[in-house]
């Protein structure tokens, strides 16, 4: 055996034991155990009895497998809090991580509120002779340890000790208490136990807790610091009974309320707590000793019925209603389920707080108060009513709060699509969806306040879906897919998108960006278009996603790539036929915001390619097209939603259309799904025809670029079959009729570009044979002659015969009015190209134009049925009927959207009635026609007489202008076409025809309003306009018919009349003045000029108008794409008449900020600003109303530019008349009464800083002018910003020796400066300041001096209360307005009594004080001034 070690032996001797222990291999007599490691689980724990493990084991080695198995399912890592919480980096300062973590004492102290010690009872401290604390001595300890038990120290045998005393006093009061209550002394009538009888009185029943309570229940006095601190809580706790004992409930229920009043609630419901804590005690002691035998449940109901009531008297509800409640939160034993029992474990205090989930709900109620419920939604996205009962087996009920109401709250959906159940999640996103899409639908907004969809996109809806997007369940994808297409996409704005497709430039449509105002705040700065597009694009690249995402969500959604996360789910997931479609919709939704997004879609790997090659195949199985066939799956079945998604993809430009078709072969796809008939291809009746009309349109669209015409010789003879069986399609409705109607109209929509096409062709081919070196590289002419498409026109105009047949029968005329629409656009588009080719005969398009006039379009013109249209153009505008093009209930400003959910009605100007799309094409074909043949202009005179059209002209300019949104430019598009072709066709009638003089004026309002709503994209019709309508003489008939002697003769009138017309003079050389018909005249013999200017001023539209020239000239060979700009905006400004002067007044500006000096300015920009003057005296004369959406401040500003450019600019004489009379124009009554300057000035940052301007500049180079100086006298008017004359009174005084303006002279009533009295001090103390100084003289400025006086004279004598300042400044004002040396100045402040414009003063004075004004002197003054006042009168 072996020996233990000694004391006293070696290391060398512990060695050599140890040697012999592991020599003779015995067994150790200590074992190792290894405690459980709590981070490891049970993992690390050893049992001590497992015998040790061999080493010896039979292993069996399988290869290929690893040896740690792998996870079933995929989860993240796990992350060490501790190990994330010390990462630093090597190149950390350790100085900078200390600093970093160290935290001030400010950061825990942040808010320290001193406790109000006010009302607090201030007590000496008792003198004692004991230490603080009280020392003890073990002594004093009883110990009560029992022998055998483990030891305790003293502290826990105190502690032990204090308890034992506790429970020995609380015993008895819990014995004496028979039944137990709630503390409330507004306790509901008592409802005992069973076997209980109730109190006799409710006064007893309150104060049997109180009043049988022997001890304090809260406070216990521990805190007194005294050894008889027990005895005093005690004393408190008798004089507190004595103290309720004297007082009646009505005190106590009045003392109960002030107390809560003024507690703080968080100690309220803390004594509250400790009061329930001590109840509880007493009725667990109360059982044992009392009633053993029964259950503990049936002693706690009181409690709880008590406790209900006191939170329903808090709430403040009315008596009936705690009734209610307290009968419905109440719980007995047979409310529930299982009856808890004695002897099971844990049971013995039942908590029915916790078992109150286990009883049935209440019937719901719905709360009668001011502020609104909480919205709760079915499974399908339905709005519960709140007072909807609804049995609980719909699953509706699983929420915690308001548990009696049946539905889910947003927030509530929120939480659960965060769950960790797959199902939940699924089933939040589409409860979603379903909300969303009934948002949409409108079906919220009268249930709701606010907006759905605006609440959940603040909520981070988007990024919820889009999270949701990426997760690994097909279930949650295809619900947040579903719930992402019914946010963004719109089926019924694609469905009139559509139908818009084939009607005159409906191909083009506006991108879906929104129309943000702060973004455009923002981007104030003046870029050209390049600079500005990428400044932009930089500037969101640097934006977080969220950011992005509140002004733009299709932005926001592809900053987070979400075109490759749909690529995958298309390519990998497959999902099912649903979730494909709104997959497809989604990406068409994406490619209609922008030219970019078409980009980044096209950029996307493998997602057009995965499109293409699984939904747009060659060939599929053709066991789809059977009846009742289910699709499982669409992969690999050819489907017309990707087909539109292609061609709304080649809409964004001809580069991406030149990519779909070579790279991603759709050429191939083309010639497949647009050789073979609908009825012969595999699928279900109106998906091929579906399919088959959008290839038609793709095609178009390409067509539409001058692309893919080479494909048109290859399917010729399919085209002229289509084209054969047009005459078909008159017999019945049907909606495959209508689907057929829709493909006849693509069909015909491409060959009409088609036609445009080869109108060029020729122009293109000499183009290129002459080839000369100065030009840039020549376009190559497209495939296609015009020999190729001269065959098309017999058989589409023998159809629209056909057609237009039936005109006359309603319902037929709808169906086929795509169609028919389609074909006389083709005419028109037909001619115009014939006419230009080298190879036709002149003299036979002449004959033939002249043919189908009579033969068609003038037997058309007479048919009644085309009298109606006209009538219908007004029910039908968007213009005269501004609700509806409005926007949805549900629209959100980030999200682009047509408004068209739920339908338009027919009477719209695209629905079913409206004659806007034949009108437009049939003025379309007849513009054409007149153009190429001016001969035949006069036969369609009787179009400008249709009784409907002129109400329509008329109705629609005098609206006022349309609010563009995306909602409505889209449709106003279309309208401005209709209004454009009517005008072209009033101006080949005007030199032709004698009686057009009638019309003249209404068109030239028609005109006018047109240029100041066109959108972006039409920037060809606004030159026209400006060109050939605006400024034509023969638009305006007044020059010629007596209009400049009929406004002399209306001045003479006014005059007549006692009105202020009189212009003001000049400081230059003398001006023979000259009258407003002279310069009417002038005006209209320099309407030429005038038209050569505005054209000059508008040429930073030149890259725009070029686009748009391309687009409506039919030069497909130039047009970049389909998309046109986006809109921010009409084209010209509303104040466009302005646009010269302003334009002058920006370079003068910007050049004198560079330090340049114009001493004198060049003699065209004299000219510019005289005819920009002229064009506007000429419309405020004649055309008045045409600027009536200006407000008068903004013109005034405006003329304000001609002061402010240069030095002496507005004393040239032209430019002087004309802003005179322009000024006696804004002077007139009703001008001045519109005049406000306080309002936000369009296209003006400030007002008053514009004035400041204007004030130097007349101190520097006025001269005096009293034109100038009416300028500034205007804003200074006692109805608008007391500021303005505070300038002038108290920054620019040296202006008022300048202000010259005679009385006779001054245009605007001196009532409008007096009137009402002036109320602020400091402006009159600058009044009398400037009168005493002589800074303010009547020979310097009269009309400012009749001002100050009248305003000073009023201030002195008025006797009404005020404050104690301002009447100590009365009095002081008038002291010493009458110890003025100045004689006259004192006459006219004492004496004045009203304004009198005939006096050369102004004002009338008094002969003599009235009574009450002098007695009111004599007391201010305090002297006697009789004698002196006698003296002054004479």
């Amino acid at each position: 055996m072996l020996s233990r070690p000694k004391p006293g032996e070696s290391e060398a001797d512990l060695l050599h034991f140890q040697n012999q222990f592991l020599a003779a291999s015995a067994t150790p007599a200590v074992k190792i155990v290894k405690k459980a490691d709590k981070r490891k689980g049970k993992e690390g724990s050893t049992n001590a009895e497992t015998p040790p493990l061999q080493d010896n084991k039979d292993v069996v080695m399988l290869d290929g497998f690893p040896d740690t198995l792998p996870a079933l399912t995929p989860a993240p890592p796990k992350k060490s809090k501790i190990k994330s919480a010390s990462v630093h980096f090597e190149d950390e300062d350790p100085e900078e991580r200390l600093e970093s973590h160290d935290q001030h004492i400010t950061a825990l102290f942040s808010k320290i509120i001193e406790r109000d010690t006010s009302t607090v009872a201030v007590t000496i401290p008792v003198p004692t002779g004991d230490a603080f604390p009280r020392t003890f001595h073990r002594s004093e300890i009883k110990s009560e340890v029992q022998l055998g038990s483990e030891r305790k120290s003293i502290f826990a045998q105190k502690m032990a000790a204090k308890r034992a005393a506790e429970k020995a006093a609380a015993a008895p009061s819990a014995a004496e208490c028979v039944q137990v209550r709630s503390a409330a002394p507004d306790a509901l009538d008592p409802v005992g136990s069973a076997g209980e009888a109730p109190l006799p009185s409710s006064r007893g029943d309150k104060d049997g807790d109180f009043l049988t309570s022997q001890r304090p229940c809260l406070i216990t006095g521990e805190g007194l610091g005294s050894q008889n601190s027990e005895e005093e809580a005690q004393a408190i706790h008798k004089e507190n009974l004595e103290k309720l004992q004297s007082m009646s409930e009505e005190e106590i229920l009045q003392e109960q309320a002030r107390l809560l009043a003024q507690l703080d609630p968080s100690l309220v419901a803390f004594l509250k707590s400790q009061r329930g804590n001590n109840e509880g005690q007493k009725k667990e002691l109360k059982m044992e000793l009392n009633r053993p035998g029964e259950s503990v449940e049936s002693l706690s109901v009181a409690e709880h019925s008590a406790r209900s009531s006191l939170s329903m008297q808090e709430s403040g509800l009315e008596e009936p209603v705690r009734k209610e409640e307290n009968m419905k939160v109440e719980i007995m034993d047979d409310d529930l389920p299982v009856k808890p029992r004695k002897e099971w474990i844990h049971m013995d205090n039942v908590e029915f707080e916790k078992l109150e989930w286990m009883k049935d709900l209440p019937s719901p109620r719905q709360k009668k108060t001011k502020k609104g419920m909480q919205a709760r939604f079915s499974l399908k996205g339905e709005l519960i009513p709140a007072d909807a009962d609804l049995p609980t087996h719909l699953g509706l009920h699983h929420h915690g709060e308001e548990a009696e109401r049946a539905g889910y709250s947003l927030q509530e959906l929120f939480h659960l699509s965060r769950s960790q159940v797959t199902q939940q999640r699924t089933l939040a996103l589409q409860v979603l969806g379903c909300i969303v899409q009934r948002a949409r639908a409108g079906e919220f907004a009268s249930s709701l306040k606010g907006s759905v969809l605006r609440l959940l996109l603040d909520a981070g809806f988007l990024f919820l879906l889009r999270f949701s997007l990426d997760d690994a369940v097909e279930n949650v994808m295809a619900a947040s897919v579903g719930a992402l297409r019914a946010l963004l996409v719109s089926l019924d704005d694609e469905k009139y998108l559509d139908w818009t497709f084939s009607w005159y430039q409906g191909m083009a449509a506006f991108p879906f960006v929104p129309n943000n105002e702060e973004e455009e705040e923002e981007e104030e700065e003046e870029f050209n278009g390049t600079e500005k597009s990428q400044d932009k694009k930089l500037k969101d690249e640097n934006k977080p996603d969220p950011d992005v995402a509140r002004y733009d969500v299709v932005k926001g959604l592809l900053k987070t790539r979400i075109q490759h996360r749909l690529r995958y789910i298309l390519e990998v997931v497959r999902p099912v036929p649903a979730v494909v479609l709104d997959i497809l919709h989604i990406l068409t939704h994406i490619a209609r915001h922008s030219s970019e997004a078409c980009s980044q879609l096209l950029d996307c790997p493998r997602l057009i390619e995965t499109i293409v090659r699984e939904f747009l195949p060659t060939q599929w199985d053709p066991k789809v097209a059977e009846p009742g066939f289910l699709f499982t799956s669409l992969h690999g079945v050819a489907c017309a939603s990707a087909m539109k998604f292609i061609r709304v993809l080649a809409s964004g430009g001809r580069n991406a259309t030149a990519r779909l078709l070579n790279t991603f072969e759709m050429k191939s796809r083309l010639s497949r799904f647009v050789a073979e008939d609908p009825l012969d291809v595999p699928l279900p009746g109106e998906e091929a025809m579906r399919l088959s009309t959008e290839a038609f349109r793709l095609w178009a669209v390409a067509a539409g670029y001058g692309q893919a015409c080479d494909l048109y010789s290859d399917l010729y003879p399919v085209l002229v079959r289509i084209l054969q069986s047009l005459p078909e399609l008159l017999s019945g409705k049907s909606p495959v009729v209508e689907l057929a109607v829709q493909r006849a109209a693509a069909v015909v929509t491409l060959l009409t570009h088609v036609t445009q096409t080869a109108g060029y062709t020729a122009e293109l081919q000499a183009k290129l044979s002459s080839n000369n070196s100065e030009d840039r590289e020549p376009i190559p002419p497209p495939p296609v002659a015009w020999s190729q498409v001269s065959g098309l026109q017999p058989f589409l105009e023998t159809s629209l015969k056909k057609i237009l047949q039936q005109i006359s029968q309603t319902e037929t005329w709808q169906t086929l009015q795509p169609l028919t629409t389609t074909c006389v656009i083709f005419l028109g588009v037909y001619y115009s190209a014939y006419s230009q080719q080298p190879s036709v005969n002149p003299v036979d398009c002449l004959e033939e134009l002249e043919r189908l006039t009579s033969e068609m379009l003038q037997p058309l013109l007479n048919q009644p049925a085309v009298d109606s249209m006209w009538d219908l153009l007004r029910p039908c505008s968007a213009l005269c009927n501004p609700m509806s093009c409005s926007l949805a209930p549900e629209s959100v400003s980030s999200i682009a959207s047509l408004s068209c959910t739920g339908g338009k009605p027919p009477l719209s100007l695209v629905g079913s009635k409206s004659p806007f799309p034949f009108l437009t094409a049939l003025l379309f074909l007849i513009n054409n026609i007149t153009h190429i043949h001016k001969g035949l202009t006069s036969k369609y005179s009787s179009v400008l007489g249709f009784r409907g059209l002129k109400d329509y002209l008329h109705q629609s300019w005098q609206t006022g202008p349309p609010s563009v949104t995306s909602s409505s430019a889209w449709i106003l598009r279309h309208e401005y076409h209709l209004q454009y072709f009517v005008l072209a066709l009033a101006r080949r009638m005007a030199g032709t025809c004698p009686d057009y003089t009638q019309h003249a004026s209404l068109h030239h309002c028609v005109a006018m309003a047109l240029l100041s709503r066109l959108l972006p994209g039409s920037e060809h019709l606004a030159h026209e306009v400006l060109l050939d309508l605006a400024f034509n003489p023969e638009f305006l008939p007044e020059g010629k018919a007596g209009g400049p002697e009929a406004a002399d003769f209306s001045d003479i009138l006014h005059l007549g009349s006692n009105a202020k017309l009189a212009q003001p003079g000049s400081a230059a050389a003398f001006l023979p003045k000259v009258t407003r018909g002279t310069l009417l005249r002038e005006s209209y013999q320099n309407l030429p000029s005038i038209r050569s200017c505005y054209l000059s001023h508008f040429v930073h539209l030149q890259p725009t108008l070029m686009r748009s020239q391309a687009s409506y000239q039919g030069r497909n060979y130039l047009i970049q794409s389909m998309l046109l700009p986006e809109v921010r905006g009409p084209i010209l400004p509303s104040d466009w008449p302005f646009f010269p002067l302003i334009s002058l007044y920006n370079k003068v500006t910007n050049a004198e900020a560079r330090g340049a000096v114009l001493n004198s300015l060049p003699l065209d920009l004299i000219n510019t600003v005289t005819w920009n003057l002229q064009w506007v005296l000429l419309l405020e004369t004649w055309r008045s109303k045409i600027l009536q959406s200006i407000p008068t401040a903004a013109k005034l500003a405006r003329l304000m530019c001609v002061f402010l450019t240069g030095s002496d600019l507005f004393l040239e004489a032209p430019i002087h008349r004309n802003t005179a009379a322009l000024l006696s124009v804004y002077c007139q009554s009703k001008a001045l009464d519109s005049l406000n300057l306080d309002a936000p000035l369009p296209g003006l940052a400030s007002f008053h800083d514009l004035y400041i301007s204007l004030l130097e500049q007349f101190e520097g180079v006025s001269f005096g002018d009293p034109l100038f100086g009416v300028f500034v006298l205007l804003p200074l008017q006692k109805r608008f910003s007391v500021h303005l004359r505070l300038s002038v009174f108290g920054e620019h005084t040296n202006t008022l020796r300048a202000l010259g303006v005679p009385l006779q002279q001054f245009p605007v009533p001196l009532e409008r400066y007096t009137s009402p009295p002036e109320d602020n001090l400091n402006l009159l103390r600058l009044y009398f300041r400037t009168l005493v100084t002589g800074a303010l003289r009547h020979a310097w400025c009269p009309v400012l001096y009749v001002v100050a006086v009248a305003h000073v004279n009023s201030f002195i004598f008025s006797q009404e209360s005020t404050t104690q300042e301002i009447d100590a400044a009365r009095k002081s004002m008038l002291r010493k307005t009458w110890l003025l040396v100045d004689e006259n100045l004192k006459k006219h402040l004492l004496y004045y009594r009203l304004l009198n414009a005939e006096s050369p003063l102004g004002f009338d004075l008094y002969e003599q004080l009235p009574p009450m004004r002098l007695k009111y002197l004599q007391i201010v003054t305090q002297k006697e001034i009789t004698e002196n006042v006698s003296a002054l009168d004479s």
